[in-house]
């Protein structure tokens, strides 16, 4: 293992420490804030997210009140306008959000995205360190050609735009819910994700490393 490696590692296992996860996060820079806003209207959305009962699942903060529901506050606006754009097209199915985007445009569903991203991110509760998800996390698994999560989702689990691409924030969300859609990109049921890399990756996973995953994220 290189010292570059060594040193990564040393810094990650700092930040994802249950006593760091724990701690007040410093505060985000305008600019960032900026970033995970976007484009849309977020006074505009938090009306509209009400009108179109986006609030009675996801929260009126963006917190998930439902099982199954995920967590919306301070995710990327650019990521929720993609999940809303992908129900409407077909290229992720599901039931209720499916009829629930068809009519919402495009401006509005940019204005909704806004809005929940605009609120202090969703943030995890530190639950029970898991050494083999934390390795997962940080480093992925050579052997099996997996990609480290970090990658994708940053040290502190909080997604990044980058490329014009969204990467979803996964610190604080929803255990079951971040299951569920490892489990889901692992069969094949969802597979809107660029270059279909989650289904590569869920797809090298074991049920129990998913279920092990879901649960370190959520806490972080």
């Amino acid at each position: 293992m290189s010292f570059f490696r060594i040193a990564a590692g040393l810094i990650c296992a700092a930040l994802l420490s249950p006593a760091a996860r724990s701690a007040e996060r410093p505060p985000e820079s305008p600019e960032a804030i900026k970033q995970r806003i976007g484009s849309g209207d977020p006074l505009a959305g938090k009306a509209k997210s009400e009108a179109e009962l986006c609030q009675g699942c996801h929260g009126e903060n963006g917190g998930s009140i439902a099982v199954g529901v995920p967590n919306l506050a301070g995710q990327y606006a650019a990521y929720i306008a993609k999940q809303l754009q992908d129900f409407r097209s077909g290229a992720r199915r599901h039931r209720i959000m499916t009829a629930m985007s068809e009519g919402v445009s495009e401006t509005d569903s940019n204005d909704i995205a806004a809005y929940f991203a605009s609120q202090p991110p969703m943030q995890g509760v530190a639950g029970e360190a898991n050494a083999a998800a934390r390795e997962l996390f940080l480093y992925g698994d050579v052997d099996r050609n997996l990609d480290a999560c970090v990658s994708c989702h940053e040290p502190s689990g909080g997604g990044k735009l980058a490329a014009g691409v969204a990467y979803p924030r996964l610190a604080g969300q929803a255990k079951g819910y971040l299951r569920v859609q490892l489990l889901n990109w692992k069969i094949n049921a969802r597979s809107n994700s660029p270059q279909g890399v989650m289904n590569r990756v869920a797809g090298a996973l074991t049920e129990q490393e998913i279920a092990a995953l879901a649960n370190y994220l959520s806490g972080i």
